[in-house]
């Protein structure tokens, strides 16, 4: 035998130590680092100032499974309506905890609105754009007091697309007294991790635990954001939100981030992630909350939801009933889990197979826990079902879609029902 036979590793690396920041709302609490799980959140882009807009936007990304969402706050009006955002959410029976984005007016909007402050259950912070000059320090350290007052932690979230020129200039100006100075795509990334690490230690010292304090070092291209975050994983303790920022549209945004937080997760670094995906007019936004789950779970990290097994189809599956069926049935269970999870413990480590010929078909259905095999081109016109390995059954005619769909609900309803 040519390969040795020996254990051989897999998975993914183990997890970055860091501290575990907990984010509140009422009685939910979202635990980000520590040996929590990975947490999905995202980005709502309703104009804030409308409260009923950006409630039901909420409530769909919350539903979709974003366990943390982001609304923007850059004026008075929407200052003003994050309580009746957070009320309606309440009234809805949707308790995710609220992060307040805020930028270059973030330290009037905190203090000129102490119900927004406190409505929040956390608030992000751009070090890169909160001021100028000796307003800069000022600035920052009034938005780590409110953060003290009403005892929010703070993600303080640096952006190469807005750094903080003095510390940029400071930077340079200390690579080029260097005996041989160093490049200025790694001076780019030492003046991104300064401010980081920089910012998180003057917010300790302005009186701000540090197991309130999540770092962010965003930048737009894939081999930027790997090298960034291996580094400042050196230096620091903090938990991290991974994320590409303008990763893109369609396709493109979504291999790109798949690529850059693919390799950072596999190396056990990131303790939250947020897919920065560009929707097309008129788009789903809960898209970019499917496809961070979906990386999460496509590389083993968590489970949200049951795998739909499905073959790419090739010249002996000219028919497209089998990619209808992938379809209906991916959507189906999307659509149930919101009510599933709450009544069906464990049903998101469900597998369905659904294949479209004989040469696989019957092999992938035998390892899923539900499996079913469509004909191929000229097979015999019968989809044998198999349930946990064993032939259960053999649709036939017009309804083998919404046959097997019963199918799969009487499983869930038999085998995770009894969970409960």
């Amino acid at each position: 035998m040519l390969v040795e036979l020996k254990d051989i590793a897999c998975g993914a690396s183990q997890r970055r130590v860091s501290r575990a920041v907990a984010i509140r709302h009422h009685d939910r609490v979202v635990v980000v680092g520590g040996n929590a799980p990975i947490v999905v959140q995202s980005m709502t882009n309703t104009d804030t100032a409308d409260a009923i807009g950006t409630a039901i936007q909420i409530k769909e990304l919350a539903r979709a499974g974003s366990e943390l969402v982001r609304i923007t706050v850059n004026n008075p009006e929407a200052a003003r309506a994050v309580p009746a955002i957070r009320e309606q959410l309440d009234r809805m029976g949707i308790d995710v905890p609220l992060v307040g984005d805020f930028h270059y007016n973030g330290h009037s909007l905190l203090k000129d609105h102490p119900e927004c402050a406190q409505a929040l259950s956390k608030y992000r912070i751009n070090p890169g754009n909160v001021g100028q000059g000796a307003k800069r320090d000022t600035q920052f350290a009034q938005m780590i007091e409110m953060a003290c007052l009403y005892q929010k932690p703070v993600r303080i979230g640096v952006n190469w697309g807005s750094l903080d020129q003095s510390l940029l200039a400071r930077i340079m100006d200390e690579n080029s007294r260097r005996p041989i100075p160093l490049s200025s795509q790694t001076v780019m990334y030492q003046a991104l991790i300064t401010s980081a690490i920089e910012s998180a230690q003057r917010a300790e010292e302005l009186g701000l635990p540090g197991n309130q304090i999540i770092l962010s070092c965003k930048v737009s291209g894939v081999q930027d954001l790997i090298s960034v975050y291996r580094e400042i994983g050196k230096y620091c303790d903090y938990p991290l939100h991974l994320g590409l920022t303008e990763a893109g549209m369609g396709s493109k945004g979504i291999v790109a981030s798949t690529a850059a937080l693919s390799v950072l997760l596999q190396e056990g670094i990131g303790d939250t992630i947020r897919i920065s995906l560009t929707p097309e007019p008129g788009g789903d936004r809960c898209k970019e909350v499917f496809v961070a789950q979906e990386i999460l779970q496509t590389m083993g990290l968590r489970k949200f939801m049951p795998m739909v097994i499905a073959c790419p189809g090739c010249g002996r599956t000219t028919s497209t009933v089998f990619q209808e069926l992938a379809d209906d049935i991916q959507s189906f269970l999307r659509e149930q889990m919101p009510i599933w999870k709450e009544s069906f413990p464990g049903v998101e480590n469900m597998n369905v197979a659904v294949m479209g010929c004989i040469v696989n078909g019957p092999g992938e259905s035998k390892h899923a826990n539900i499996g079913i095999s469509l004909p191929g081109t000229g097979e015999s016109p019968a989809a044998p079902v198999f349930i946990d390995g064993e032939k259960a059954m053999t649709l036939r005619g017009d309804q083998i879609a919404r046959d097997f769909q019963k199918v799969v609900l009487d499983y869930v309803q038999e085998r995770y029902g009894k969970a409960t």
